[in-house]
């Protein structure tokens, strides 16, 4: 069983990097003026769309970065892979659960998401708004390139020419069809199933191992690859990070999500 996600008490007094990426969908420069009003002392800040996506790319709404870029960002953090990483955001949020994914496909093991967000953390922990001195590292990242599915190698599983189980993030009512309140065009990639994201948290924030193990258990087949998608790749990364908590070993995510699959491919409703 995968060990995603970390509670306070395990965190406080210890040797911990903390990277903060709190955000806000609607308000996208929110994030960085909370990290410079207030912040984990030593704690960076990575931003969804400047750090974490390629916003001036095509697959999707949040689009995968590149290796070039993730290694730049991870140099610039000074991250070593024997370093104990900590990932932050307002709390039942999908922001950290993002960076904890690319982290993991950089290679990086010693991982964990705060369980409670920034508003429980800073009762705690100490605060402060001055920006850490960081000194710049040579780390070459060593990619796990099965965690992450692009469009090509879903097309495959929808026809079955690969194995593997889609699960779709988003609401019932979008799965369905039934309303889109951002995409063009309404439905789900075909073969999906669907769990809504929002079940995994309650009151700001992500729910107990055995809770999550409880409400996914019996999902999908634990024995075959599972794939979590969304909208734009977000909200994904906290069913795909759950997943791998409740037991499942072979969890992928498909970043460009259904704002990508729905640019040259027919989708299904129901």
């Amino acid at each position: 069983m995968n060990k995603v996600f970390v509670e306070l008490k395990e965190v406080v007094g210890g040797q911990v990097r903390f990277i903060d990426t709190r955000f806000d969908l609607a308000r996208p420069l929110a994030g960085r003026e909370m990290y410079n009003l207030e912040h984990i002392e030593g704690a960076i800040y990575w931003d969804l769309e400047q750090d974490l996506s390629d916003m001036a790319g095509e697959q999707g709404r949040h689009p995968m970065i590149s290796k070039e870029k993730m290694t730049n960002l991870v140099q610039q953090a000074g991250l070593s892979p024997k370093d104990s990483i900590v990932i932050y955001d307002q709390g039942g949020s999908p922001f950290a659960l993002r960076a904890y994914f690319l982290l993991e496909w950089a290679g990086y093991s010693n991982v964990h998401v705060l369980r409670e967000g920034f508003a429980e953390a800073i009762k705690v922990l100490p605060v402060t708004d001055v920006k850490p001195i960081i000194q710049h590292s040579e780390v070459t990242p060593e990619w796990k390139d099965e965690l992450y599915v692009d469009l090509e190698k879903v097309q495959k599983i929808v026809v079955g020419q690969l194995e593997g189980q889609l699960i779709d993030a988003r609401s019932a009512v979008r799965y369905r069809g039934e309303v889109e309140p951002i995409d063009p065009i309404a439905g789900h990639i075909p073969t999906a199933i669907n769990f809504d994201w929002e079940q995994l948290k309650n009151d700001g924030q992500f729910l107990a191992n055995e809770v999550l193990v409880e409400k996914l258990d019996g999902l999908a087949d634990k024995a075959k690859p599972v794939i979590a998608y969304c909208g734009s790749g977000v909200t994904a990364a906290p069913l795909y990070a759950s997943l791998k908590e409740a037991g499942y070993e072979n969890v992928q995510l498909y970043v460009g999500s259904y704002s990508d699959w729905i640019r040259e491919n027919e989708v299904e409703t129901e």
